[in-house]
Formats: C-alpha cells, structure tokens, sequence
C-alpha cells in the first residue's frame, strides 16, 4: 500500500477510536495511558494559578473590599428626588446598583457646597432647624444580629450643633443604635464610631443627623464588619488564602488605560472619587496601590502591578514605580513613607499597559507608535529600579484574529506573521530589549467558537468534550505562535521568550462543573509547556467564590484551584499515549490551532508532576464525557510503593454547581491500596492521585 494511502487508514483509525469514546460508545481499542517519571519538563510555576482582579463596576469594592457605603465621599448631589438613573455597572457586578444618600428633612436642608468642598467637587452641606433633626441617610445595608460594625465620620459644624450616628436595622425606636458625636469644632475632624446590629435586615440604614443652629458639614463616612483585616472582608480573604494562588494581578484590564494612580494613594478619605469611563461606574479609589499590597501580603502572593499606558505616560509609570519600590529618601518613597509604608515593597512584576492593540483600550494606537511608546516607558521604569521584570502587552495573531482586528488591519481575516497584524512580533522585532516576559490574553465562550468565513463568533452545537477542550486549544494556539517566532527571530534561540497568560478564562457560563473541567484541560496544557509559559492569570480572582453582602463561600472554580495547588506535583513528566486528540474539525486560524490540545489518551487527558519534595508521584486525569471512561495504566521511570490517595472533584452533572446555596459539586477522597492498572473515570469528573515514592 503507498504510504500516503497507508497514512489515510491510520488517521481514519485514530478518528473513529476518538469518535466512539468521546461519545461513549465502545471504542475499536482501548486507550493506554503510559507515564514515564524519568522525562521530566520545567517545573509548574506557582503563578500558572496566579488571578487577576481589576475594577470592574463594584466588583473589587464589593468583593475582597469591606466597605459597606455607597459613594462615601458624595460624588452624586444628595437630594430626595431620584436621580437621572447612570448607565448600569458592567461586569460580574452588573445587577447591582449603587444605594444613594437622601436627606432628613426636606430637600432644601442640603446644599452641596462647591467652595470648601472636603474632598471631590462638593460636600453636603447641612442647614440646621432647631429640634427639628437634620442630615442624611442611606438605605440597603445588610445587617446580621449580634455583629459588630465599626467606621467613622468626617465632620465640621458650627459652635452649638448637636450630631449624631445611627445604625438602623427596623421600623422600631428601639430598632437603632444611636451614638453622639462629641468635640465637634468648625474645622474637619474624624470621628470614630461602632455599632453592634440587633437583628438581621437587608434594608438597614446609616443616618448623620444634627441639631441646634448653623450648619453641619460632613466630608465622608466609612462604614465596615468590625473583624475587617485592614480593610478587607475577613470571610473572603480567608477562602483566598487556601488556594495559594501564587501571583495576583493588579490594577487592570481595561480599567488600568483610564486609571491615574495618584488619585488612590494617601488618605482614603481625601481621595477624590472618580468617575471610570471605561466600565461606566464610579470609584472611589479606595482600594489603590498600598491596599492591593497589603492584600497580597493577607493572601501570601506575589504581587504584579500593569501601569497605564493608555491615557498614561512614561514619567508617571516610572513614579509608580518609585512609590513601590524606591528608597524613602526619594520623592516618590518619601510620599509612600508619608502614607504609612516607610519600607519598599520591592516589587519585582511590572506589565507595561494592557491589550493595547484593541480599540477598546483607551490611548490605543497603531503598532509603529506603540513600539515607541514601550521602549519609552521600558526606559523611564528601569532608570528607576533596573531589577524589575517588564512585561509587555502582546497579542498573538490568533487574538489578533478572534477579535476582528487582522481584517481591519490587513484584509485578511488570519492575521499574517510579520504583518500590522501581528502585534506581537511587532513588539518582538521593535522592544525585544526591553521585554523580559511578553503578556498574552485569551477568552473563549461557551457555545462559541470563531467562524473563519464570517469574521465573527458564532453559535456551535458541539459535544462536551469539543466544547471543554476549546480553551486548552487557545493555549496551544499560543504554543504555536512562539514556535513560529523561535523560527523568525534568531535571537530568541539564546534568549528565551517566556510569557504570562495574565487573561485567561472560558466566560458566559456560572461556575458550573463545565466551566471547571475545562479550566483543568487549560491547567494541563499549560503544565506540558512549562518551558514556556511562565505565568498565568485567571479572570478574575473572585471568580473563585460566590459571594453576596455578608456570606462567601468557595465556589466549583474555588474548588479545583485548591485541589491542584494542594495536590498536584510541581515537575511535570511525559505522559504517552495510543489515542491523540482529533485533528483540527474547522479551518486553522483563531481559536483553532494546528494541533488540538490534549494528552495522547484522548478524550480523557492525562497530566502527571513529581511533587516538590520528590516524595509523591501525582496523577490528574479529566474525563469531559457524560459517559465512563476506561484507559489502562502504565507507570515507567519511577519506583512506587503503590500505596496512595485519590480525590475526585464531580457533580450531579454539567451544570452542577457549589457555594452558598448550592452543594452539587464535592471533593471527596479516598485511599488507594494499590496503582491501578485500569483507570475508571467517572463521567464529568477529575481524579487527582497521589502514589507515594520507595
């Protein structure tokens, strides 16, 4: 038989052994999983779990943050009239809208002073009458029984003016806890006031009242759960904590190219509040570049901080990074001493703005003008502190694809390499100096996939198996690109270009047992290419828990990042197999690479790593069937004593879910007396092994 003939009979083979297991019927041979603990690859970074957060609407304020008050330093008029309705937060928090400050008394009792104005543009300023009390209020506040909540007050009135702060949680007189105000003086001070709730509500209130003659002036207010850790809820900082995440990224995404730093630094009261064009919401910059180190410290992560290269500059990035890192006898490390943190943070990841190639991005701009720009704010950081890590903004021509812009840019709709579209290699070939790690993103969307001859995302009917595998093959797809570069730039081949999947996530779905078998099929494939890729961020770090006002709890995300971090190996070995993934169904471009992602042991995929210490031999195996699936094992290269422990993460089916309300989906672990020969994987589920080492 000629060869190519032979080669035909051999692929239809392979398709049709793929075909029956993926959709459960009995396939032509059974599938052979051979691990060989001999081969080992670089070790699995600690940041391939890294997460990335940004402010999305409310979502930092209302997630990790412990604020409880809605525009505490009055950026909107207080008045009683409802108030032309802003554009609704967009994001993970976009049902939510803000609560609003309405008056006691009649409207005319506040006025919003614009000449002594606290902090911002205005500050409520209220007219006093008498006995009668005067001041404001907020609504919507979650209240628990028994908990004890602490905040404070900025206030200046006039000689005679008698104030006061409430906490309501009923219609009841006795349904309040009321606290004088005392050494009121004209000028602003704060007062520190606590509150213990006497009953559960979701409409509590806040109320700042006065008596007396004169006026009362209040500049802001702050209200939070007393066990608060330095500002951030203890409840959700704490289930953070247990994944280990590595690294987390900060302060943007799309947020960062509208963000100037100096406005969330110092005094939390005496930041200005802001309105944040690019998600439509207001900020109140509370949670700025010292609040999200600290969080890092709370959490044990590495910290990475994105400056804006969008409506920011060169000069203002590099004071950035003075302030975090800089001695305190320089200006901008006396103004971060100033503000409580005599010492640098020495932080060392530093991204040089975000997706710069999209016309999304605010300061966008052509590929020629931003080689320039990098190269300018490259410079002015590492004259600064030249033993940062510089990351720059890339975009690989598959992303360059999938989001429409090589056909804008080049009329084709696959970007070319080399090509203004392909904004990597640009970046590559004009700011290869000062690139340490390039920054790569990617989503992909549940029952979408990229349509070549229409330019556009489109709906797909597709087995659980293609629809899980579709964000592993963006990883690959990245793969891909590099190895082309390593081709097209001789340098590369003696200084190794790693990168950081800083974006990443399969979005349009809630956090259901879909979701989170192909988040692991992303872990896998990003764990076979440790040589290149060095770092990873998945969106957005409270993806992990489902939380409201009061409660959070580790949501099915939550539970798979814990269980590879807690039991996973960190030095991958080889894993060989008689069955590889299916060759490509669609054209080759955009979300679909040349190769599929996936283990030789398809469709299940297989992944092993020796743990840190040498100790353990680890085994994670993903079965994204609705069927069971059958491999025989084969262990090489590594002496087992055969004793072990396995935990299998699954659910009542696809859409099973856990978190506050809902426990569908469970870790559950149990001894194994021996290494398998044949392994049994339940349908939508993932076994994590553990085989101790002789």
């Amino acid at each position: 038989m000629p060869r190519k003939s032979r080669c035909a009979v051999l692929l239809a083979a392979v398709l049709t052994a793929s075909a029956g297991a993926q959709t459960g019927s009995t396939p032509q041979r059974r599938i052979v999983a051979s691990v060989d603990g001999a081969r080992t690859r670089d070790r699995i970074s600690p940041y391939l779990y890294g997460q990335f957060i940004e402010h999305i609407g409310d979502l930092v304020n209302r997630s990790v943050w412990a604020e409880m008050l809605d525009d505490r330093k009055f950026y909107y008029s207080v008045n009683a009239q409802t108030p032309a309705t802003p554009p609704p937060p967009q994001g993970p928090m976009r049902g939510r809208r803000p609560n609003r400050w309405r008056p006691i008394g009649p409207d005319s009792a506040v006025i919003m002073d614009r000449d002594h104005p606290y902090v911002g543009e205005h500050t409520p300023l209220i007219q006093l009458a008498g006995t009668d009390p005067r001041g404001i209020e907020q609504a919507g506040l979650a209240l628990r029984k028994s908990r004890t909540y602490s905040g404070r007050v900025v206030l200046a009135g006039d000689p005679g003016v008698s104030a006061t702060v409430s906490l309501v949680w009923g219609p009841s007189p006795s349904e309040r806890q009321t606290v004088p105000v005392t050494g009121l003086q004209s000028t602003y001070g704060k007062f520190p006031f606590h509150f213990t709730a006497g009953g559960d509500t979701g409409d509590g209130r806040i109320e700042i009242a006065a008596t007396g003659s004169g006026s009362l002036r209040i500049g802001a207010v702050s209200l939070m759960p007393a066990d608060n850790l330095r500002g951030f809820r203890r409840d959700v900082t704490g289930l953070l904590q247990q994944l280990h995440s590595g690294m987390y990224r900060f302060p943007g995404g799309n947020f960062l190219s509208a963000h100037e730093w100096r406005d969330a630094i110092g005094d939390p009261d005496r930041r200005p509040p802001r309105w944040d064009p690019v998600w439509s919401a207001l900020q109140p910059n509370d949670v700025g570049t010292d609040e999200f180190l600290t969080l890092c410290e709370l959490l044990g992560v590495d910290a990475f901080i994105s400056v804006n290269a969008g409506f920011g500059d060169a000069h203002s990035a590099a004071g950035l990074v003075e302030y975090v890192n800089g001695a305190a006898d320089t200006p901008m490390g006396r103004l971060r001493a100033a503000n409580g943190h005599p010492a640098p943070y020495n932080v060392k990841w530093w991204g040089i703005g975000n997706e710069m190639y999209g016309p999304w991005q605010f300061g966008y701009m052509a590929l020629k003008q931003y080689v320039i720009k990098h190269n300018m704010f490259a410079g002015a950081m590492r004259a600064v502190d030249p033993s940062i890590t510089l990351l720059a903004t890339g975009a690989t021509p598959d992303e360059m694809t999938v989001n429409g812009l090589a056909l804008r840019l080049t009329g084709n709709v696959v970007a070319d390499y080399g090509s203004e579209g392909d904004w990597t290699g640009g970046l590559i070939a004009g700011c290869r100096d000062n690139i340490d790690v390039m920054s790569e993103h990617f989503y992909s969307y549940d029952r979408e996939r990229f349509d070549l001859s229409q330019n556009k995302r489109v709906p797909v009917e597709e087995l659980l198996a293609d629809a899980a595998y579709r964000p592993a093959n963006r990883v690959r797809g990245k793969v891909e690109a590099y190895e082309e570069y390593a081709r097209r730039f001789p340098a590369l081949q003696s200084r190794h270009l790693q990168i950081a999947i800083d974006e990443w996530a399969l979005t349009r779905l809630p956090s259901d047992l879909k979701q989170t078998l192909a988040n692991a099929l992303v872990f896998h494939e990003m764990f076979r290419h440790t040589d290149l890729i060095r770092m990873a961020g998945h969106t957005m770090a409270t993806s992990s828990i489902e939380f409201n006002s009061t409660d959070a709890a580790l949501n099915t995300t939550g539970l798979l990042f814990q269980l590879y971090r807690d039991h996973f190996g960190t030095v991958p070995v080889e894993v060989d197999g008689n069955s590889p993934p299916p060759a490509p169904k669609y054209p080759v471009g955009g979300d679909q690479p040349k190769v599929n992602a996936g283990s030789p042991t398809y469709p299940v995929d297989v992944s092993a790593a020796i743990t840190a210490n040498g100790r353990f031999l680890t085994l994670a195996v993903v079965n994204p069937t609705e069927s069971i699936q059958e491999l025989d094992l084969n262990i090489k290269g590594v002496d087992l004593r055969g004793r072990g422990r396995r935990w299998r993460l699954t659910g009542s089916g696809v859409g099973a879910m856990t978190g506050l309300s809902r426990h569908e989906v469970q870790v559950v672990e149990t001894p194994v007396s021996e290494v398998p020969k044949t392994l049994h994987c339940a349908p939508v589920s993932i076994d994590l092994y553990e085989f101790e080492r002789r």
